[in-house]
């Protein structure tokens, strides 16, 4: 990964993996500081600044990841394409076609701006609580997947019907639904009517 002013911050040269800081935010989505990534999401939470991404290929299904069992957060659930938290200092879109890549190992042929979304998600399981100022952003994938095992354990298409299925049956990150609803109309708008969302 090159480094740059926004990662500079958040990488140890010695290897050692020093703290990871986000950017905490006010209601109307203003930087107001930094706290270290585990400490804002232990509860009551901190609000801070993330992303969620929704990608689709040429026939209108969406790209979900089970999130690996290793991770601290929601390990092996089901959840959108890809989501996180932008280093403080860097732009939302560049933290998300920056982390599509290293998780999916791809680069998103199309990325845009799809609004924000203000929630608050208790995880029932792990005790850590969601607080996010979250900017959603939907786009196209055209390239064969690269996952890294170490935050992906799965990966699935599925059409607007298929997911509905799978959303009964099997665990989704308690922030999903949240993303996906806020996210629908510039969905829409990228797969036309006759792809259901």
């Amino acid at each position: 990964m090159p480094i740059t002013p926004a990662t500079a911050a958040n990488t140890s040269s010695s290897g050692t993996g020093e703290a990871i800081l986000l950017e905490l935010v006010d209601e109307d989505g203003r930087t107001i500081g930094t706290a270290e990534k585990l400490s804002a999401h232990q509860a009551p939470g901190q609000l801070h600044r993330a992303f969620s991404v929704f990608l689709f290929d040429e026939q209108g299904r969406l790209l979900l990841q089970q999130r690996a069992l290793g991770k601290y957060h929601s390990p092996g659930v089901w959840s959108n394409t890809c989501c996180g938290h932008p280093y403080p200092g860097e732009a939302p879109f560049a933290a998300a076609a920056r982390r599509t890549h290293e998780e999916l190992g791809v680069s998103p042929s199309l990325l845009a701006e799809a609004g924000t979304v203000r929630y608050n998600h208790p995880d029932p399981d792990s005790g850590l609580v969601e607080q996010e100022f979250n900017h959603l952003f939907v786009g196209m994938v055209q390239s064969p997947l690269r996952p890294d095992p170490a935050e992906i354990g799965g990966t699935a298409f599925v059409t607007a019907g298929e997911l509905a299925e799978r959303h009964e049956r099997e665990p989704f990150s308690a922030w999903f639904m949240t993303v996906l609803d806020a996210a629908r109309p510039a969905i829409k708008e990228l797969t036309g009517p006759a792809a259901g969302w």
